[in-house]
């Protein structure tokens, strides 16, 4: 076997000839390739053109080979596209405008993936700028361009990435669970800008978003999806609920202001109260009981709380209708002006509330992928951009598999 069919076969790239090889004096091997088509073709739009003239001698860099590096080296052709104009000549190694093969540019998104674009700098070499770049052409390569065809179920929610409130907001398919856009901010007009995106009749064929209580996703959504139902999240549900009951507790602290014992046993109960009453100990089911006997008021908010969580528990959406029905009007007759409050809320948005008993559906995936957005964020210890910050999502969270240029076993 010929030493250039080997070169050939280590370097992993198809429709490609080697011609010669040598090591510069820094160590670098440099393989002389070409392309084995005979005929160039536009390296924008991929369309075969004529050629124009030749250009110098480039290098692109290619996955070291242990303590090697290794560039390919080639003159490309520069085209006339009758579309694009003149460009550059299409390489099978390497996409258009990069200074490295498309394997190694692989490698570095899968390594992005997993750590830091500090630690991806330091194990390929490469400038922390230069990753980034990498990172903006794979996922532009490899981000599924109908990831907006076919949406039937969308979430929607919001994420904070910066100081001054600097936010994201991501619509997720329920589906295919995977991030299918991200926009600058959290408004109505944001959540607008991707309606318009996936056009008339996208939006008639989703018919479910799970969105939490913002006025805003909910003006947006109710405007441009005239066949979708609106399903409200039971978590931030059950948060406002538990946020009155936490308010109830605060009042009453400020009320036994003249009776420190009185007012430091009643901030003590805060867990107690929020916790699940499966979840409580042997010492904290005493000291619910003691709220029970002491202090009526806060046990009876804590009711409330509990009352609409086994709400919140039926499959069966009529008894569910039935028992929201009757927690209404007892939290809107409790003298609790933070329950009464809550009642009124609720009560606007009943209809999703029930869409959620209906098809249990919730913002959990959502939320989930938030999670793990908020976990490459602190990995990276922040981002200066949304758009440095919409890339790494659509890498991580955006559906993207890479299969990583390495040895597999046998």
């Amino acid at each position: 076997m010929r030493s250039t069919t080997v070169l050939r076969r280590l370097l992993g790239v198809t429709k490609m000839f080697v011609e010669s090889a040598l090591f510069r004096r820094d160590g670098t091997l440099v393989v002389d390739v070409r392309p084995t088509a005979r005929q160039s073709r536009c390296g924008e739009c991929g369309r075969v053109a004529p050629r124009y003239d030749r250009r110098y001698e480039r290098g692109w860099r290619h996955l070291p080979w242990g303590r090697t590096s290794v560039e390919l080296r080639y003159a490309p052709w520069r085209v006339e596209c009758p579309q694009c104009g003149v460009r550059v000549e299409q390489v099978p190694w390497a996409p258009a405008g990069g200074r490295f093969s498309e394997t190694f540019e692989e490698l570095a998104a899968y390594f992005a993936q997993i750590t830091t674009k500090t630690e991806v700098q330091r194990l390929l070499r490469i400038s922390w700028e230069t990753v980034g770049s990498i990172i903006d052409r794979v996922v532009q390569r490899r981000l599924d361009p109908g990831r907006l065809v076919g949406l039937r179920r969308i979430g929607i929610d919001e994420f904070s990435y910066k100081k001054r409130h600097r936010y994201l907001t991501m619509v997720v398919d329920h589906d295919r669970q995977r991030v299918v856009w991200t926009g600058e901010g959290r408004s109505a007009e944001t959540l607008a800008r991707f309606f318009e995106l996936l056009g008339a009749e996208g939006c008639k064929a989703i018919a479910l978003a799970t969105i939490d209580l913002s006025a805003a996703y909910i003006k947006a959504v109710r405007q441009a999806l005239p066949n979708a139902e609106i399903v409200y999240d039971r978590f931030h549900v059950q948060r406002l609920v538990s946020d009155a009951l936490d308010q109830v507790r605060r009042d009453l602290v400020r009320e036994l202001a003249a009776d420190p014992d009185e007012a430091r046993a009643v901030k003590r109960t805060r867990f107690v109260l929020l916790m699940n009453p499966w979840n409580l100990s042997r010492a904290q089911r005493r000291k619910l009981s003691e709220v029970q006997r002491t202090n009526q008021r806060l046990y009876r908010a804590y009711l409330l709380k509990e009352t609409l969580a086994k709400a919140l528990d039926y499959r069966q959406p009529r008894r569910a209708e039935r028992l929201l029905r009757a927690w209404l009007d007892w939290a809107s007759r409790s003298r609790l002006q933070p329950f009464v409050r809550a009642a009124r809320t609720i009560r606007q948005h009943l209809a999703g509330i029930l869409a959620y008993i209906r098809t249990r559906l919730s913002n959990g995936l959502v939320e989930g992928l938030n999670g793990k957005i908020r976990v490459v964020t602190r990995r990276a210890y922040g981002f200066h951009s949304h758009q440095a910050l919409s890339a790494m999502i659509f890498l991580t969270c955006g559906g993207i598999q890479i299969d990583p240029p390495l040895p597999t076993a046998s």
